[in-house]
């Protein structure tokens, strides 16, 4: 123990003299200085550039000190590191990573490189920053992640002219595109409210013999709920049941997609009946949220769900059965239990919908069956905490 503290006193002296040589040398700034102070017990790479609080502070000079001491460093090193800092929204640290990698001819960059790179441009620069470089890449680099990456782009800022225009010309090329290309356009269809498009590329993509993916099917399965197309939302679940690419992913999906659709009540007269103008969210609107819900659920992101919610509460739409379990069964797949025991406070005290214990009682037969014992077990137990009085049988409870 004591040659242990012996060596770090001495690394700690080294530590500060080399510090104040480099001050003296005028060879870094002083405020790089300050944040290499910081937290000296944990020296790598990683540390050093989170520990840049600031955005004006520049990652690429903390590459250079790192790799000025002798230090070696590699792509995949520096592409997680530019992964953690984009997940913290640090995008301009992870821009100035993927800049000098670019000055050094030694990193061979891969096409999800340019694609990263094309994303980052635009939340740093801006979209026609983003434009510019992806028209001035080698044509080795105008691969389907490139022009995918330009389209999300397109796509996330509403751009429909333009998001449309780059993905016929994705089409004109000889490119093999995958289900994430047209996803893309099916979010912007979704997003700006013309749902019924979305089946047009739903069409195309088969056409062209493109394998859909479980988020293929749920922007599918949103636009028909926006249209209060309940039946083909049910043919729709048929045949992702008979898809080859299936997995107990898309299995426990489709059960809960069931429930749900059994939960809405949704009949053909329901359908047709005139939504209230005065409302500043319509019916059809509700069920697209509750689908998005569903796919932040299975994305396992708490802040979205949590925000749709807040949104939802705040409008003058009457809430039904089916809004409450969406939510609630959501916050249970994430193992937020007290959240789902707020949403059924909210529900049981609503002066606009029912309280129907008989849905919950579903949701609890369907978390069963496609193998969530657990959380059918911990919605059994918060339901006899909130006095709901759930069908008692031995699945739930683990007896």
């Amino acid at each position: 123990m004591a040659s242990r503290s012996l060596f770090l006193s001495l690394r700690r002296r080294s530590s500060n003299c080399s510090l104040s040589r480099l001050l003296s040398s005028g060879a870094a700034s002083t405020e790089y200085v300050d944040e290499y102070l910081n937290n000296s017990e944990t020296d790598d790479l990683k540390s050093r550039i989170f520990r840049l609080r600031l955005p004006k502070r520049s990652a690429t000079t903390v590459i250079e000190k790192w790799v000025g001491e002798g230090n070696r460093v590699s792509i995949s090193d520096l592409r997680r590191i530019s992964k953690e800092l984009r997940k913290s929204q640090r995008f301009k640290h992870a821009l100035e990573i993927s800049e000098w990698v670019v000055t050094h001819e030694e990193y061979k960059l891969s096409d999800s490189d340019y694609a990263i790179r094309i994303d980052l441009m635009t939340k740093v620069f801006g979209i026609d920053a983003a434009e510019r470089y992806f028209e001035d890449l080698p044509p080795t680099a105008k691969t389907s992640e490139t022009y995918t990456a330009l389209l999300h782009c397109y796509a996330a800022a509403k751009l429909t002219e333009k998001a449309e225009e780059l993905f016929e010309r994705i089409k004109g090329l000889a490119l093999s595109i995958s289900a994430l290309t047209y996803n893309e356009i099916m979010t912007l269809y979704m997003s700006i409210g013309q749902v019924e498009k979305v089946y047009l590329v739903v069409e195309e993509l088969k056409r062209h013999k493109v394998a859909p993916d479980i988020f293929t099917y749920n922007l599918w399965i949103s636009s028909c709920a926006a249209a209060l197309n309940i039946d083909q939302v049910k043919r729709i679940l048929d045949e992702m049941r008979c898809d080859s690419s299936c997995n107990d992913g898309w299995v426990r999906y489709i059960s809960l997609v069931t429930v749900y659709v059994n939960a809405s009540h949704l009949s053909n007269a329901e359908s047709s009946s005139p939504i209230e103008t005065e409302k500043r969210i319509t019916q059809r609107e509700w069920i697209t949220y509750d689908f998005l819900v569903m796919l932040y659920a299975g994305l396992g992101n708490k802040d979205k769900i949590d925000q749709i919610w807040k949104s939802l509460r705040m409008t003058k739409q009457k809430m039904t059965s089916r809004n409450y379990i969406c939510i609630s069964s959501s916050y249970l797949i994430l193992g937020h239990s007290k959240e789902v025991g707020e949403v059924i406070d909210q529900w049981k005290q609503s002066n606009t919908a029912d309280f129907d214990i008989s849905t919950c009682n579903r949701i609890l037969t369907a978390f069963t069956e496609v193998g969530l014992t657990e959380k059918a077990h911990d919605l059994h137990l918060l339901l006899i905490q909130k006095s709901c009085s759930p069908t008692s049988k031995k699945s739930y409870i683990g007896v």
